[in-house]
């Protein structure tokens, strides 16, 4: 079961050809638990470092973060679900810009690219 998991997240991967490259760490904790994570660099040199703590049978992710830098490593924004912003309305999860904290959802490997995707065309 959770291989199916991280299958699914290198397929994701393969959707967007703005990826210049990716490396990735599995940990396997039992047959429906386990940890992925790595690095993706986009063809501009920003890159997206992810985490995922997954137990394949409960409907949200365990543990999650996904930072996304720019060329010099500057924040641009981080989601997860640390508990360490109570006043946060989504508590525990909550999304971390260059200047503010505020409520989000819990997003998963692909919304998080197709919102990189987004903002690079703007500019």
């Amino acid at each position: 079961m959770i291989e199916e998991y991280f299958l699914q997240v290198e397929t994701v991967l393969q959707e967007f050809p703005t990826i210049r490259s990716y490396a990735l760490n599995k940990k396997i904790y039992n047959s429906r638990q386990g940890l992925i994570g790595g690095k993706i660099v986009f063809e501009n040199g920003s890159s997206l470092e992810f985490t995922e703590v997954i137990d394949s049978e409960q409907e949200s992710k365990v543990k999650y973060r996904y930072h996304y830098m720019n060329t010099s490593r500057g924040i641009v924004f981080r989601y997860d679900n640390a508990p360490h912003h109570p006043l946060v309305k989504s508590f525990p999860h909550h999304k971390h810009t260059t200047r503010t904290v505020k409520a989000s959802h819990e997003p998963d490997l692909r919304s998080v690219l197709l919102e990189i995707t987004q903002r690079r065309k703007k500019r």
